[in-house]
């Protein structure tokens, strides 16, 4: 995102509050799909002040269109109001791990217990709930715990595997060689010399195991050989 807003700072560590007042074109959102966000969490922190995202919910709800919300925020719950007004709506927690360390050391969003309490929140409010297994980590994020966990509050699982580029790449490695020394090898067979697999046998083995435990589920995984598969 840094090359479309020309920002220099490190990633994170800026925001860009976008004030519109314009309303959104219920002809152009009619059965059309929208997802609340692809890229900055739309319940940042700076959700609670600005409140644009319950602004454009508050259009959204009157309009008959597919809409999906990603977050790891408690703060959708505050707009539960809303979100029951909405006609065809997912809402999605992104979890990866249950070790509340790992989870920490990669982001300063709410805490593991703080996220499950808002599944169930959303949950015991009649609200379609996913929980998003992203981005999967090889080796650290265990798939079962964490259904396990959640099973009962959780109507879809969706699955992301980790996807390195840019410098981000190299302080994950880093990251990884200080921290999981033993994974070492395999990180660099996947991200150094494009092995993939690993993710090949973990999408069977997560695709068998939520057939035989009737998980609904989709599972993200891109690369070539499942993408193939799938055709």
């Amino acid at each position: 995102m840094k090359r479309f807003t020309k920002h220099n700072e490190k990633w994170g560590s800026f925001i860009d509050i976008k004030l519109c007042d314009k309303p959104i074109s219920e002809r152009r959102l009619r059965g059309k799909s929208v997802f609340l966000s692809s890229v900055t969490d739309c319940y940042n922190p700076f959700e609670e002040k600005y409140k644009i995202t319950r602004k454009i919910l508050g259009q959204l709800a009157k309009i008959d269109c597919e809409l999906n919300i990603s977050t790891k925020s408690h703060l959708v719950t505050r707009d539960i109001d809303l979100l029951k007004q909405c006609k065809n709506l997912k809402v999605s927690v992104s979890i990866n791990t249950l070790d509340e360390q790992f989870r920490r050391d990669m982001d300063h969003a709410d805490s593991i217990a703080e996220r499950f309490d808002t599944i169930k929140t959303l949950h015991n409010n009649g609200i379609y709930v996913v929980l998003f297994l992203s981005p999967i980590f090889p080796e650290i994020t265990d798939f079962k715990a964490i259904i396990d966990k959640s099973r009962e509050y959780v109507d879809e699982y969706w699955f992301e595997n980790l996807n390195l580029r840019g410098n981000y790449k190299q302080t994950i490695l880093d990251y990884i060689k200080l921290r999981y020394p033993q994974l070492i090898k395999l990180y660099d067979d996947i991200y150094k010399n494009g092995d993939m697999e690993y993710w090949n046998k973990l999408a069977v083995e997560i695709e068998d195991y939520c057939d035989a435990h009737s998980i609904r589920y989709i599972n993200y995984f891109y690369h070539k050989d499942l993408v193939q598969a799938d055709r």
